[in-house]
């Protein structure tokens, strides 16, 4: 069973983020304060758990939340900013739109910049620690494979419904040979470099 809270504060909230490792799609976080009696044993790491399972706990998380918010940042603003700042904006922009504004903040991994005058704390593996980072990381993760899928549907040579995105061999495979889509993300190494020797 993960920890129910970090901190002291009673609105404390979890952050976390899905999708940065990818080659498409947007990174997406998602910002989550649960209600402070909440409990579920099979709420954990979204890694460790099937896209059935985290669709079923996605609506036991948000009828147990006081607030959450879910945000993507799209392929152009990560080209143009960076992935770790996309991500941090992802997250930034969750807090933003809480309705209720979070007294204390945890956050998954080791990289954040400070969100108005909220106190925060940065934990490694956070999702596999916290009750609401890993309640942040099932909505994220889960809201970001439902858009997947959606666009996949449009774009079906890439197998973004299986893949999520992720630099899969067959996924670079598909970028080899028929090219990029306005959903790739051109600041990443999307294609694998053949190496060649002179004699």
């Amino acid at each position: 069973m993960l920890k129910s809270r970090y901190s002291n504060f009673l609105l404390e909230c979890g952050v976390d983020e899905a999708g940065r490792g990818c080659l498409a799609g947007p990174v997406t976080a998602a910002a989550v304060i649960l209600k402070p009696d909440f409990k579920h044993k099979l709420i954990d790491d979204s890694k460790k758990l099937s896209m059935s399972e985290r669709q079923k706990l996605s609506g036991i998380i948000i009828e147990n939340s006081i607030s959450y918010s879910i945000q993507n940042i799209y392929p152009g603003k990560i080209d143009e900013i960076n992935i770790l700042n996309a991500s941090i904006l992802a997250m930034h922009k969750c807090i933003e739109d809480l309705e209720v504004s979070p007294e204390f903040l945890i956050v998954d991994g080791n990289k954040f910049k400070k969100y108005g005058n909220i106190p925060h704390e940065t934990i490694v593996k956070g999702d596999g620690k916290y009750l609401s980072i890993a309640a942040a990381s099932i909505l994220a993760k889960h809201s970001r494979d439902v858009f997947m899928k959606k666009i996949s549907k449009e774009f079906p040579n890439y197998f973004w419904f299986k893949n999520k995105g992720y630099p899969t061999k067959q996924h670079k495979e598909a970028i080899r040979k028929y090219g990029i889509t306005n959903h790739h993300r051109k600041s990443f190494k999307l294609f694998d470099e053949q190496l060649t020797i002179d004699f």
